[in-house]
């Protein structure tokens, strides 16, 4: 899809449809109301026209006329950044079913770049297995006010979309290995450094959380670094770490069939990683920025770790593995410590599909933020508030991590309790920061959509990557 910015009148545009997103206020522009005329009246009149989110209602041209549609869309009382961001994704939906291969969009300046991003995750096909896959957009035109790249939504678009494209590949096409030479591809062409650390290097960093989740499949497990250095480099340096489970069996402790169907997505928060920093690489922000990708395959095999198994972490602290599907957090463990000892982080980041319990306590509309650092939390809450991407926080306090600290070892991986679930697991984590300035984001109810969106398909979500890039983007502004 290739986007250009157009400036002059709409009457010098030639596209199959153009979009005007529409509030409740019902304010229509001078040149939709020149094109309309009356007809804009009484749609609001009868009730056609509301502004309500996702409300379509479309306008044919005559014959001949250089745009043959206009789509009123409905975006709700503000046209906020998060709403032209669903607007385009749901227009260019439309757009392609019909046929469309151009489409405009009529946008003010400053939003610019959320209608590219959301006009990319709207050209987004879940189809890349399919014999015959559907034909998408081919031009996107943003009219507005002034002359700008789009260079900066483009990046980040791709990014989101690589991001859901990971996550939606199938287990059999994605283990560890190929995710890590995935990595090391689209960071080398991202501009970053890249290194890659197979099971004998994780052996001899004592990475020996990460290894026992590995240790039961025949794809061995890997931990990536990718890393992206300014020009002039200050003393902060953020690292993102990512959950990247690229198959979850439960092992030994198995989980039933149907709790499987999915699991290919237990990558997510690897994937989400992968986005965002590849986004930050060509984006080029004046923070430093890596990540610590934690890979490894969940599965029952002979060599497998068994309930009640005690394994050393990379930083020395002993953990009891009383459910083998808890295994997220023992991979992420001895990421966290590497990200910090030999990455060299002073903020932390991990984004992960950790828990069941996060869907119970907050569906799949924000992500579950937990936190040791009141600063680092606001840069993420106001990084998604401004592009329309919910974080919640939640309490941690240091009561939750008592059903986490073990009899015959120092940390069990589970707290034996259906109790703060999503908190205990955090606690479970800080263990391994050693006290550096650190965020957890839970994304396991948001990572996917369970059905099909006005602005998606059903399918990964690509979820924080935007808000991730936009807080390396601002580091310097908090």
């Amino acid at each position: 899809m290739k986007t250009t910015i157009h400036t002059t009148s709409i009457d010098s545009l030639r596209a199959d449809v153009l979009v005007w997103p529409v509030t409740t206020a019902l304010d229509f522009p001078d040149d939709l109301a020149r094109f309309a005329g009356a007809q804009l009246d009484e749609l609001a009149e009868i009730g056609e026209t509301s502004g309500k989110p996702t409300e379509l209602t479309i306008l044919h041209a005559p014959l001949g006329e250089s745009i043959r549609r206009h789509y009123l869309l409905g975006v709700g009382d503000v046209l906020s950044a998060g709403a032209a961001f669903k607007a385009a994704g749901q227009a260019v939906r439309e757009a392609v079913k019909r046929g469309a291969k151009s489409l405009a969009i009529h946008v003010a300046e400053d939003l610019v770049r959320p209608v590219i991003e959301g006009a990319h995750y709207g050209s987004y096909q879940n189809n890349s297995h399919r014999t015959e896959a559907g034909s998408g957009l081919e031009a996107l035109i943003v009219c507005t006010g002034s002359d700008g790249s789009p260079d900066a939504g483009e990046i980040t678009g791709r990014a989101v979309n690589l991001t859901r494209e990971l996550v939606n590949t199938p287990a059999n096409d994605l283990g560890p290995v190929e995710l890590a030479a995935r990595a090391e591809t689209e960071g080398r062409a991202s501009g970053l450094e890249v290194e890659v650390l197979d099971e004998v290097a994780l052996r001899d960093l004592g990475a020996g959380a990460h290894l026992a989740v590995g240790q039961g499949s025949a794809r061995p497990p890997r931990l990536v670094r990718l890393s992206y250095t300014p020009a002039n480099p200050g003393d902060d340096h953020l690292c993102l770490v990512g959950k990247g489970i690229t198959f979850d069996t439960g092992g030994l402790s198995l989980k039933p069939p149907k709790s499987m169907e999915t699991m290919k997505y237990d990558m997510g928060g690897a994937g989400t990683m992968i986005g965002a920093i590849t986004a930050i690489g060509r984006l080029q922000p004046a923070t430093r920025v890596s990540c610590v990708l934690a890979l490894a395959e969940n599965m029952p095999g002979s060599r497998a770790t068994r309930p009640g198994d005690i394994v050393r972490a990379m930083n020395g602290k002993t953990v009891e593995i009383l459910n083998t599907d808890a295994e997220g957090r023992l991979v992420l463990a001895d990421a966290l410590t590497y990200a910090v000892r030999n990455v060299g982080a002073t903020h932390l980041v991990d984004a992960a599909t950790l828990t069941g319990a996060v869907s119970v306590a907050l569906g799949n509309l924000n992500v579950a933020l937990m936190s040791n650092d009141d600063a680092l939390a606001d840069r993420i809450r106001d990084a998604g508030a401004t592009i329309g991407e919910g974080f919640w926080p939640l309490p941690m306090e240091e009561e939750y991590l008592v059903p986490m600290r073990g009899e015959q070892s120092d940390l069990r991986n589970i707290s034996g309790s259906r109790n703060a679930g999503t908190i205990t697991a955090a606690k479970f984590l800080e263990q391994f920061v050693e006290e550096t300035p650190w965020a957890h984001l839970d994304i396991a109810g948001t990572a996917w959509h369970e059905k099909p969106l006005p602005h998606a398909p059903r399918g990964a979500s690509g979820i924080a990557v935007r808000a991730l890039v936009r807080v390396a983007e601002t580091w310097g502004n908090g």
